[in-house]
């Protein structure tokens, strides 16, 4: 009966869960119980909402997330183990990462040695040691998520899939990874709306190497920076943070998205916070003009690199747009980009905000994830 009704509470959360993107869901607070098992002990996280660990007194571990996902974490998997329960062996290695912003976990702890497989190829990487496997051939790339070399990971004995919630979008891929005996793990940390929810994901991979300790601590020195900063005052710039698109339309951030958080943590104003949440959607794409009409006047402009590819002077943005000569931070100078990097390293998010603070109280130091155009 108690297992029924834990299935139960799980699988509405994730059927919530698929009618949000990009919005955190709570994980229920509910723990499995495992026939011969001590009752698990919550492990409380200081700001994440979409994954809850659980621990045992074998030294088992239970990871649920805010899909309904449960994963126990063990050497040995008992008898009689509820169906909706993925194992997956502690310590795992040869993993198949399909989940791109898993990456920078993985260097942080350093264990890259423990990801053989990559859906990105090596180009696709910014990560500078993750780039530097693949050109060892260290990590080989295995196709992409949507298509994995099935034959290559079982042929080299894969243990993992680590993929994002884009293989929600094409679920037979994950069926044929199970079929083969590989266990999937699905990262939902793009789903946390807080910037230290997404950077306290390094305790779910921690957990899984076998490392909690080292987990909690780098958390923490992350955690550090935001701490430092302590309650900024306002320093009255409004600031926009954009990407214009292959068809001209410009994609913003919205109020409650953790780029806006973190503009408002540093110091700044995102001038398109009056966009509420009235979906999930953390961005919303905007035609040039209705962009213009509440950007123009922004203070600065910081311009995602990210998506459409770096960008070395004013004439280059304002080449995507004409209307951007007009902009009150193009006259004045104060424009700015996104390092490639910054996505996929989620693990530097104190530093980001570091960065963020240094953008609008204009002390002039150096800044490493954002750079200035001329």
């Amino acid at each position: 009966m108690i297992k029924k009704l834990i299935s139960a509470l799980l699988a509405a959360v994730m059927i919530a869960s698929l009618c949000a993107c990009g919005q955190a869901k709570a994980v229920p607070d509910v723990p499995y119980i495992i026939a011969g098992y001590s009752e698990p002990v919550k492990c409380e996280n200081a700001y994440a909402e979409c994954f809850t660990i659980y621990e045992y007194d074998n030294g088992d571990s239970m990871i649920t997330t805010s899909d309904g996902g449960a994963y126990l974490i063990t050497d040995c998997a008992p008898s009689g183990l509820a169906p909706d329960i993925t194992v997956i062996p502690r310590s795992p290695d040869l993993i198949y990462l399909a989940a791109s912003a898993v990456m920078c976990f993985y260097d942080a702890m350093d264990r890259l040695s423990d990801i053989r497989f990559s859906a990105v190829d090596t180009d696709g990487w910014y990560i500078e040691n993750a780039r530097s496997a693949m050109e060892r051939g260290d990590i080989i790339y295995a196709g992409k998520y949507r298509e994995p070399d099935y034959e290559l990971l079982l042929l080299q004995g894969c243990r993992l899939s680590i993929q994002s919630t884009m293989s929600e979008h094409v679920p037979k891929v994950r069926e044929k990874l199970e079929e083969l005996g590989i266990p999937v793990f699905v990262d939902r940390s793009s789903y946390e709306t807080h910037p230290l929810g997404r950077c306290e994901w390094i305790k779910v991979y921690a957990e899984m190497a076998g490392c909690p300790e080292l987990g909690d601590k780098l958390f923490d020195e992350q955690k550090k920076h935001f701490d430092e900063l302590g309650t900024v005052e306002s320093s009255g710039k409004t600031a926009v943070f954009f990407y214009i698109t292959s068809s001209g339309r410009i994609v913003t951030r919205k109020a409650g998205d953790y780029i806006t958080k973190m503009i408002e943590m540093a110091g700044g104003k995102n001038v398109f916070d009056f966009i509420g949440d009235d979906n999930a959607l953390s961005a919303v794409t905007l035609e040039p003009e209705e962009f213009c009409l509440h950007a123009k006047d922004a203070d600065i402009i910081i311009y995602n690199c990210n998506i459409s590819g770096d960008i070395h002077s004013i004439d280059e943005l304002t080449a995507k747009n004409e209307l951007l000569k007009d902009f009150k931070a193009v006259k004045n100078g104060d424009v700015w980009c996104t390092g490639r990097s910054v996505y996929q390293d989620i693990m530097k998010t104190g530093d980001i905000l570091t960065d963020l603070h240094t953008v609008f109280s204009d002390t002039g130091e150096k800044t490493t994830y954002l750079y200035k155009i001329e």
